[in-house]
């Protein structure tokens, strides 16, 4: 299949395939990241552009529809695949004192791993303000009395990860095209419960480490035509709100970090929206 995942990919990239490809078979690198922490974590720093690409709430004016009914003041910041952990360090590290997060993984697993490198790096008071839970978020979202809970969520979704795949042969035996396709409609499944999760007023991080734009540009833009472009909706509006960092490059709904260009960075990709209650007049 090794030539099957070439022939697929080259279609998409075309010449730049080659390139991509040689740079995808070098070791990711990493940086040590130690802000507010008690022992450095070592991630690829494409993962904190992720992280930080998400606006946190400021919880000295924090009001929400949560709140007013059960007397819970403090915004809860959901990372909805959490695991190993790294991007929940560094939202950790920025988050005001009033402010918690939900570190969220569906895997056991990988659970128990998210919750030893928690334990590791974050001091005893940030650790404090920082849960796990191993909820099906697709599923949370089809309950009405869990949407709108979170002040902001980061969905850095599994994904193709072609990096890990062309380093792994048997992996790289076992692709097929099905493979995107159907981490793509995964990927939707997760994206489009986030944004129920996500209260008005929220921003709403996605990311991949894929370098397939089904699975990033595809699945954002499903987002965007199902609650923005003149698509009204109870649930509130989605806005484009494209993420700050300059690094890699523009695509139709966010920014892409590809390796070859990027002195080995990434790949990532990362969609920023916003959920508002008001219509955009853009939109009218």
């Amino acid at each position: 299949m090794t030539g099957l995942f070439d022939e697929y990919h080259k279609n998409i990239y075309g010449k730049r395939w080659d390139s991509l490809r040689e740079s995808l078979l070098l070791p990711a690198k990493t940086v040590p990241y130690s802000q507010g922490l008690t022992a450095p974590y070592f991630l690829d720093s494409t993962s904190i552009c992720a992280a930080l690409s998400l606006r946190l709430p400021d919880s000295s004016n924090y009001i929400s529809y949560i709140s007013k009914n059960n007397g819970t003041p403090k915004p809860v910041v959901l990372d909805a695949c959490a695991a190993p952990g790294g991007k929940t360090l560094v939202i950790a590290s920025k988050m005001d004192k009033e402010t918690m997060i939900l570190a969220n993984e569906y895997s056991s697993q990988r659970r128990g791993r998210l919750s030893a490198v928690l334990d590791k790096h974050l001091p005893a008071e940030l650790r404090e303000r920082v849960q796990v839970s191993g909820f099906n978020a697709a599923a949370a979202a089809r309950r009405h009395s869990e949407r709108g809970r979170f002040a902001a969520v980061l969905l850095d979704a599994p994904c193709s990860s072609e990096r890990h795949v062309i380093q792994n042969k048997v992996e790289l035996e076992k692709w097929t095209p099905a493979r995107p396709a159907y981490l793509a409609q995964r990927e939707w499944s997760l994206l489009s419960a986030a944004f129920l999760l996500l209260e008005c007023g929220g921003s709403l991080v996605y990311a991949t480490c894929s370098i397939n734009p089904q699975e990033n540009d595809g699945v954002a833009g499903r987002l965007v035509k199902k609650y923005g472009n003149g698509n009204r909706s109870q649930e509130g509006y989605c806005v484009l709100d494209r993420p700050d960092f300059k690094a890699g490059e523009e695509t139709e709904f966010g920014r892409i970090i590809l390796p070859d260009t990027s002195e080995g960075r990434g790949p990532l990709f990362v969609a920023r929206f916003t959920k508002t209650p008001t219509y955009p007049a853009s939109f009218r």
